[in-house]
């Protein structure tokens, strides 16, 4: 955290009681509803059981979202530094992995050069990942019978990093007015032909039949944050098959689902969509965020044609066809990180890439709840995971207990506050207070270290990373900057 910012917003652990909390938000006009008092455990929605089509029952209503850990080596494997964080999966309490990891289907489509990699050669460590989560996890509640495990297999797209941690290998769908210019790609930049994108379609169902036959319950085929399965959700200028119509440009996410089937027969499937979009913001006056500049912007999936407010309309179409397919499990988030942060991740202090919020963050805290309620309740067949949840900090229980208590969301995800704190869901669900010093309070170095090279994790508050050389090295680009 830098020194310098003094945030405009009040900090989140500076609201003590209920009334505080009630008092903050009226006063920032944020109408985000909270429970007062949480249940005890026998009553808590926290501890409500999920059934699947499938014939699994997800133990309880806890949710572990998939983050990269930029930690692999550069063949794809994992490290200790990776089973470390997926042990913290492990014994957290929540019942559904979903995801555990963005791991890219090939070497190319890896956003940095340390993700890790689906292969023949590395499907050994898959298996022995998997397993690693079973024991731990057994050994601390006595069964897995209850804990769905998945894994989420990505290709990067715009955003691919294999080879350097500075320089984009961008595999992109279209021309974007904003994001070629801000990536370094010129206007007419080679974009994906047809036969490319068959044959990344090819890799995921290999992926996927790999994924199966290490064990995982599911695969996640990633549809959010800027990356491929995103950016085809928004290629409405794009000429053939794969770009123009709805129809088309969901016919990625058809034929992957399809090769699947055929070829990995019974495997479960699920999908992590962005299901709005926002303009690209970038530094305006005093480092806060603002949104670049245009009439109309046809490129966000979910969001109006100003570019700065949602439009369900295609998303649920989206759910529709992912039903329609047989896909039960939908995980909703937001935007992009690469562009517009604040709208999935928000946050008082930005990583080293981003700008200061460019709203009270429970306002962006309050637009997913409130885009994934609607969800929610135009698809009451689905199981839909809310995320977005960190910046509420000590608070996450009462506004998650008040979401699942009144139907609008099945599971709440958790994502960079399991680095500080993995038992967070376990506490949560057995009703124990909250460990104060361990609770993440969104200071963004999971973010700001793997952007600049180095491995992810929470300095700030993990002892494990907090001690290593990479703290300081952090600390002195922090103070570069």
């Amino acid at each position: 955290m830098s020194t310098k910012f003094k945030p405009k917003y009040t900090r989140v652990a500076q609201l003590k009681t209920a009334s505080d909390l009630k008092k903050y938000l009226e006063t920032a006009e944020v109408d985000l509803s909270f429970d007062e008092t949480l249940l005890p455990p026998a009553e808590s929605p926290f501890n409500t059981t999920i059934p699947l089509k499938s014939g699994k029952t997800i133990g309880n209503s806890l949710c572990i979202l998939p983050m990269e850990g930029w930690d692999g080596t550069l063949d794809g494997k994992p490290t200790e530094f990776t089973k470390n964080r997926w042990v913290k999966f492990a014994v957290s309490g929540a019942k559904l992995l979903f995801g555990c990891e963005a791991v890219a289907v090939c070497h190319e489509g890896k956003a940095n050069p340390n993700q890790l990699v689906m292969s023949e050669d590395n499907f050994e460590e898959y298996v022995n990942l998997r397993q690693l989560i079973l024991d731990k996890h057994t050994e601390k509640f006595g069964t897995a019978d209850d804990l769905v495990i998945g894994l989420q297999l990505t290709h990067s797209g715009r955003f691919c990093k294999p080879n350097s941690h500075k320089k984009f290998e961008s595999k992109i769908l279209y021309s974007h007015p904003f994001l070629n210019q801000k990536f370094g790609m010129d206007a007419d930049y080679p974009v994906l032909t047809d036969e490319e994108i068959d044959e990344i379609i090819e890799k995921y169902v290999k992926a996927a039949v790999l994924a199966q036959k290490a064990g995982f319950d599911f695969v996640d085929i990633k549809h959010c944050h800027g990356y491929l399965g995103h950016e085809f959700l928004s290629a409405v200028d794009r000429p053939g098959k794969y770009g123009g119509s709805f129809e088309n440009r969901t016919r990625y996410l058809r034929n992957i689902v399809a090769g699947i089937q055929q070829a990995a027969p019974g495997l479960e499937m699920g999908i992590r969509v962005s299901a709005f979009d926002f303009l690209p913001f970038k530094k305006g006056p005093n480092e806060q965020g603002e949104p670049e500049k245009a009439e109309t912007y046809p490129y966000a999936f979910g969001g109006r044609e100003d570019g700065l407010g949602i439009d369900l309309e295609e998303p649920k179409a989206f759910l529709e066809l992912a039903q329609s397919l047989g896909i039960q499990m939908i995980c909703i988030t937001g935007g992009s990180p690469y562009y517009n942060p604040h709208l999935m991740r928000p946050a008082l202090f930005p990583p080293s890439d981003g700008y200061q919020p460019p709203e009270e963050p429970f306002a962006g805290v309050k637009r997913q709840i409130d885009v994934t309620a609607e969800l929610k309740k135009a698809f009451p067949e689905l199981v839909i995971i809310g995320s977005g949840y960190s910046y509420l900090q000590e608070w996450l229980p009462n506004v998650a207990q008040h979401v699942l208590r009144n139907g609008m969301a099945d599971s709440v995800g958790f994502g960079r506050m399991v680095l500080s704190y993995p038992t967070m869901p376990d506490d949560m669900a057995n009703g124990r207070p909250m460990t104060r010093n361990l609770i993440c309070r969104t200071f963004s170095d999971c973010t700001t270290a793997p952007r600049n090279g180095i491995i992810s994790g929470c300095y700030p508050l993990d002892p494990f990373y907090k001690k290593r050389p990479e703290a300081e090295e952090l600390k002195a680009i922090k103070e570069s900057l």
